[in-house]
């Protein structure tokens, strides 16, 4: 039978008490005296010991062994919020912005409020309302009371933010250019939509609308959003579109939005396959862009032949290229050993249902209308995968006879398995950078995935779905907290590529949320209380965290000594 040990952990440090009457052994704290609304010193000594003669004017008996702990609130990660938002110099930005209002409600420090809530544990403004404001130390780091995180106040600071949209996307620019030399010569340009719990109908001009649902919330209206972003994932801008946005209507505009921002700079564009049409690329050739996007299913069976004949060339392990010239483009068809793989997995096993579901069907022997809900069930479960086999079904009843039990039968699509066979793995890609090595060109197009990964982060670590607001500038503001969010989150993302690569921001998140900050009470024997308000000391993992990140801890807050006596009478 093992022993029992104890283990002693450091978790807070209040100060020092003094043990001893005599004079040079004295220490005093600074503390606020809430009886004089002013700093005042403190000479700490236990009930059971007396107060000196030369201290009696400050000194203080405290019940050591009555001290209560209170308030736990969540501190680390609101700190770091901090951090970032200083980095940034939001600071800067925002405060003259944002003036207080008559009644002295500080703008500034609600927009921080909603934003550290989205970045650090994102949800509805009703629970940060009821419940996160409190168990954070957000009204801590803020100096603010209760009243910052009214309901109503939450509301009304969100309909001050889009005016400054363009000026905040323009000045992070160039912030980023400077903390971390950030290149804004390659753009990735992508759509996502987002849905929300509100009933149509709206107004003829209302952006929410039922679409094409990315998210497979076909019964709800949504928001379209378009979003581009750097090969790091810094954003450089957005925009928030009618939710029936077709994507390959969108590029003509942030062209425009672009070049009004930023200037009419040579940047290369790159773009998923729906994106663009013909009439864009060639708009974009007479603005002097560049571009790289993927080429639809139908180019390929044109250009099928014509690639036949061309050799392949390596362009890394397990990666090799086929190039085309075509007019004033280059065609590069890739083929990837690893997407192979992926994609002959993902068809098989999609196959396999399939089949077995067919094979079920033909035990069933459902009646005619039946099977053909049931097939039609089945394919659309299939997808792309249900061409491969061919049915033959059983000629339709007379109308007006009762149906019966049927039959069918279904066999493989050799020829269709080998076409699907021969293009997994394979891709087309078009480019007018036609002296660029196509080893290049695909690299760069796998970039793409980072602005992927940043509609990941917003609609998961920051939770920007599913929206309850009914007020339309209400839905574009709380897109663009949740766009600030992402600004800070991809901020601390360059930071631990820099200092220490591995860790993702959200794992720096919670490593430090488990930070708390406490409010300790001491009664003393005069009837007060003396107050230390602590964060815990940090365990050897976040210190680690906070050397690797160069961030130093703040200094404890002053104590405070209540100002009334709790002595009955």
């Amino acid at each position: 039978m093992s022993a029992r040990r104890t283990v002693d952990r450091h978790v807070l440090y209040l100060g020092e008490i003094n043990d001893s009457q005599r004079a040079s052994w004295l220490k005093s704290i600074e503390a606020f005296d809430e009886t004089r609304g002013s700093q005042r010193k403190l000479a700490l000594f236990p009930a059971d010991r007396a107060i000196p003669e030369h201290a009696e004017e400050y000194g203080v008996q405290v019940k050591l062994k009555e001290f209560t702990l209170r308030r736990p609130r969540q501190w680390g990660a609101c700190w770091a919020f901090c951090r970032l938002w200083a980095l940034l110099g939001m600071e800067e930005f925002w405060q003259p912005r944002l003036a207080d209002s008559r009644e002295g409600t500080s703008w500034y420090h609600v927009l921080m409020l909603q934003v550290a809530y989205r970045l650090i544990d994102p949800g509805s403004e009703w629970r940060l309302h009821r419940q996160w404001y409190e168990r954070s130390a957000m009204a801590d780091l803020l100096g603010e009371g209760p009243e910052l995180a009214a309901k109503d106040t939450l509301y009304r600071c969100l309909d001050r933010l889009l005016p400054h949209k363009d000026a905040l996307q323009l000045y992070l620019k160039d912030r980023w250019q400077d903390l971390f030399g950030a290149s804004f010569d390659v753009l990735l340009y992508d759509l996502t939509s987002t849905y929300f719990e509100s009933d149509p109908p709206f107004e003829e001009e209302d952006k929410r609308r039922f679409g094409y649902s990315r998210d497979h919330r076909f019964d709800c209206v949504q928001v379209v959003i378009a979003l581009i972003v750097t090969p790091e994932g810094l954003p450089l801008t957005y925009e928030v579109l009618s939710g029936n946005t077709a994507d390959a209507t969108t590029l003509p505009q942030f062209l425009e939005r672009i070049e009004k921002l930023y200037g009419s700079a040579r940047r290369i564009w790159i773009m998923d396959r729906g994106i663009p049409t013909e009439a864009h690329l060639e708009l974009m050739r007479a603005r002097g862009a560049h571009y790289l996007v993927g080429t639809p299913k139908g180019r390929l069976n044109k250009l099928e032949a014509a690639l036949a004949a061309r050799a392949w060339h390596a362009a890394r392990p397990e990666v090799r290229v086929k190039l085309l010239p075509e007019d004033e483009d280059l065609y590069v068809y890739v083929e990837s050993q690893a997407r192979i793989g992926k994609e002959r997995s993902m068809r098989r096993k999609r196959f396999k249902r399939y089949w077995a579901r067919l094979k079920e069907l033909q035990r069933q022997q459902p009646s005619y209308s039946t099977l053909l809900m049931k097939l039609g069930a089945a394919a659309h479960d299939a997808g792309r995968t249900a061409k491969l086999v061919k049915i033959t079904l059983p000629d339709a009843p007379p109308k007006g006879q009762r149906e019966k039990r049927v039959d069918f039968t279904f066999t493989l699509d050799r020829a269709a398995l080998k076409k699907v066979r021969r293009r997994e793995g394979r891709y087309l890609l078009r480019s007018n950078l036609t002296d660029t090595d196509p080893a290049k060109l695909w690299e760069f197009y796998l970039q793409l995935s980072e602005v992927e990964n940043a509609f990941k982060e917003l609609k998961g670590d920051l939770a920007i779905r599913p929206i309850h607001h009914q007020n339309e500038e209400r839905i574009e503001a709380h897109i663009f907290v949740a766009f600030i969010a992402y600004c800070l989150q991809v901020t601390l993302k360059q930071l631990l590529k820099q200092r220490a690569p591995g860790l993702t921001p959200r794992v720096v998140l919670e490593k430090l949320a488990a930070m708390q900050l406490l409010d300790v009470h001491f009664p003393t024997t005069d009837g007060r209380e003396l107050i230390f308000t602590r964060y815990t000391q940090p365990e050897p993992d976040q210190q680690l965290l906070l050397a690797q990140l160069g961030w130093g801890l703040p200094e404890q807050a002053q104590p405070r000594i209540s100002a009334k006596s709790t002595v009955a009478v």
